[in-house]
């Protein structure tokens, strides 16, 4: 028998907390909701150690690339999904208002409690994990590269991901649907829990309709660039990495199909070596734009009207964070958890609701990554011609 995958599971929670909350004694969701918020603490404490798990040795890898082509193509990447993530709070902004519900006032009395309360004090705090991720991870780089070979920081490190990647997928990510049903249920007690549902079609037709439109603007930009690279052609070249990648819901877990799909655009054969790998950590801009729209709701929902000054502090680090976000179903969400907290002052209902949200777009955000790289490719490639024959003019 097949088992359910994460997102069906979800599903299934969301349903159940909602029946809880709505019908069952008090008691049951009490219950649920204890166990929920246990997690909660459980979740915040992994947050900074997935920053320096996931990050440090991101950076740390780079130092295999070639110096002027690794620089331009994380810059750009960083670049472009800045740029996306704006675009995203835009589109969000102008949409979202007009079919999302009026911020609901709950009574202090309102909602469940639990029988019991047990802190778990993050090591550090988000904004302390990255800084310090960025100093190590540097460092590292500096490292292997005086060194040639990988340093006992490095190789520490990358044990250190191996054991959060393993807590990540044994632990956080089976226990998820128990921490969503919680919040669900509670939100059901509350009288907020409609509200939410109502948003879910409309807002994933909403990210997948701006996670296209994005893809064929980029690549008719990169046909600019590179002329001999049509842009509808070069988008059906990638269309094996979009649908794997559906399915996978791991642009690591499909880097495969999207280094072959990119070997058939017009470039350089080495080109794609260097770049898909690379874009596989570093460009997320599908993920991005569907974590800032689901924010952008959930704020709308439960805190109030966001401005371009609250969550383009977000947007930047954002995109800095999804360097480090881990390569398994819904890592980044998870990468994300600590600035939603920090940046948008999301508490636990806030970003269970953005997992349920982001969860069910997730496949159509790695989707969008991996199809995405083609288009740096090709830039890359662009520039790449045009470095050796700058080299060779000045030979």
């Amino acid at each position: 028998m097949k088992k359910l995958g994460l997102i069906p599971r979800l599903l299934i929670a969301i349903v159940l907390g909602i029946v809880i909350g709505l019908f069952l004694p008090q008691w049951v969701g009490n219950l649920l909701y204890t166990v929920s918020e246990i997690f909660g603490q459980l979740l915040m404490y992994i947050v900074p150690l997935i920053i320096l798990a996931f990050i440090i040795p991101g950076l740390a890898e780079l130092a295999q690339s070639p110096g002027k082509l690794l620089g331009a193509t994380a810059g750009l990447a960083y670049v472009v999904t800045v740029a996306m993530g704006i675009v995203a709070f835009l589109v969000g902004m102008a949409i979202i208002p007009g079919i999302a519900p009026e911020l609901v006032e709950v009574a202090e009395e309102a909602g469940l409690s639990t029988y019991i309360d047990i802190e778990i004090p993050a090591m550090m705090g988000v904004m302390t994990a990255l800084v310090t991720a960025f100093i190590f991870g540097l460092g590292a780089n500096a490292l292997r590269r005086r060194s040639g070979g990988p340093s006992v920081l490095f190789d520490f490190m990358h044990e250190v991901r191996e054991v959060v990647r393993m807590v990540i997928t044994k632990l956080i990510i089976p226990f998820l649907p128990v921490y969503i049903a919680g919040i669900f249920a509670n939100m059901a007690a509350e009288g907020q829990v409609f509200e939410a549902m109502a948003l879910f079609g409309p807002l994933f037709g909403l990210v997948i309709g701006l996670q296209i439109l994005f893809l064929i603007v980029f690549y008719l930009i990169a046909n600019r660039i590179s002329p001999e690279n049509k842009p509808f052609a070069s988008l059906r070249k990638m269309i094996p990495a979009y649908t794997t990648a559906l399915g996978t819901v791991s642009s690591a877990a499909t880097m495969p199909v999207t280094l072959r799909s990119a070997k058939t655009l017009n470039v350089s054969e080495e080109i794609p070596d260097f770049v898909i790998p690379l874009c596989a950590t570093i460009h997320l801009t599908g993920s991005t734009i569907a974590l800032t729209i689901s924010a952008v709701t959930v704020y709308i929902l439960q805190v109030g009207t966001p401005t371009i000054g609250v969550f383009l502090p977000f947007i930047l680090l954002l995109a800095v964070v999804m360097i480090g976000a881990p390569g398994v179903p819904g890592g980044a969400v998870m990468a994300a958890l600590g600035i939603m907290t920090v940046t948008l002052g999301f508490g636990d209902a806030q970003l269970a609701l953005m997992i349920a949200l982001y969860m069910g777009q997730d496949p159509f955000g790695t989707a969008c990554n991996v199809t995405g790289d083609g288009g740096i490719t090709i830039i890359i490639n662009k520039l790449s011609e045009r470095l050796k024959a700058k080299e060779a003019a000045a030979a």
